[in-house]
């Protein structure tokens, strides 16, 4: 159900900075005006400057530019997706956060943002850097009705959202390695880590982890990952507000999963391989006990990366180390 608090937004919102007196939002929002002026004060701590003025009421007359659940709701147009926000200033991951809220039956298209990660991490373990208010540390909670093989879908539906966000946002041009980490000029920006809590032939849950770097400097990076790592900022000498990122990320997120869920895999497949990173190129794969070049021709229809080997035999591989960057470390794709 949305809260009160949402309800008390959307109704300062749509006022154009107009006064709405508290006997209007007291009768909208069933509480008293006493609650209403408490409610006024939460949103005054959140760094909102709140007028009131004796028998016109209340308007807001500046925002905050920080993040919190206040702010992200302030102008987010979703439908079922941020409706409950889960905001930490810090914390050690917001996947681990996102997994105790599912396990306590948080609804479908709960978030879960942090200002900083301080044990950020990707796929297979590895570190992320999770600089404090210079990205977007997120977990989204989705609770899907479709058999968990589908679920590496979602990881490459949410690529393609943040390829497209980016792209708009900042007319760069983001590429998508498979199957999680988008690139420009050949750098990591963002990555995906999916995971989830199934049955044989049920989810319970999936929580989707996302991390953008947005305004860090190269500086901000460890040495060892400066010349992989980088940030929107670095890209485009732009600084940029991080809470419109994450509302466009949002709103695009549940737009590309309502139509997935309508639609099917088609149109993200499409979609993913318009930013497919060396698509058409040659790779090389390794893995027990091969090796070999092929060349890359997109994604199949349950997401596996497609290739074309060298006697021409098209072959799916879900799994293996592939090296992308030639004279660089190979990278686990498992």
């Amino acid at each position: 159900m949305e809260s009160t608090r949402n309800r008390l937004i959307e109704l300062l919102e749509t006022s154009d900075k107009q006064f709405v007196s508290g006997q209007f939002l007291s009768e909208k929002l069933k509480i008293s005006r006493s609650a209403i002026w408490k409610h006024m004060k939460e949103l005054e701590k959140d760094g909102y400057h709140v007028e009131g003025v004796s028998r016109k009421g209340y308007r807001i007359v500046k925002f905050p530019d920080k993040v919190s659940e206040n702010t992200i709701q302030w102008g987010l147009r979703t439908g079922w997706l941020g409706k409950k926000i889960i905001h930490k200033t810090s914390t050690t991951t917001t996947q681990q956060i996102a997994h105790q809220a599912a396990q306590e039956n948080a609804e479908h298209g709960t978030i879960v943002i942090a200002d900083e990660q301080t044990k950020g991490k990707g796929r297979m373990n590895r570190q992320w850097d999770s600089t404090k208010g210079k990205g977007i540390w997120m977990s989204i909670i989705l609770r899907p009705n479709f058999l968990p093989v589908m679920a590496p879908q979602l990881t490459l539906l949410s690529a393609t959202v943040l390829a497209d966000v980016i792209a708009e946002h900042t007319a760069l041009t983001p590429k998508i390695k498979w199957p999680n980490d988008i690139l420009i000029s050949d750098q990591k920006t963002a990555g995906i880590l999916t995971e989830m809590q199934a049955e044989q032939d049920q989810i319970q849950y999936v929580v989707i982890g996302l991390g953008i770097n947005v305004n860090q400097i190269t500086e901000d990076f460890d040495k060892e990952i400066q010349d992989k790592a980088t940030s929107l900022h670095i890209q485009t000498g732009h600084q940029w507000n991080i809470k419109d990122f994450i509302q466009h990320v949002l709103q695009s997120f549940e737009n590309s999963y309502d139509s997935f869920m309508q639609n099917g895999f088609p149109d993200v497949k499409y979609k993913w391989e318009s930013y497919g990173y060396r698509i058409g190129e040659q790779i090389k794969i390794k893995t027990l006990h091969k090796e070999w070049k092929a060349k890359f021709l997109g994604i199949a229809e349950d997401g596996a990366l497609l290739t074309k080997t060298e006697n021409d035999e098209i072959k799916k591989i879900y799994s293996g180390e592939i090296e992308w960057f030639m004279g660089r470390e190979s990278e686990n794709a498992k």
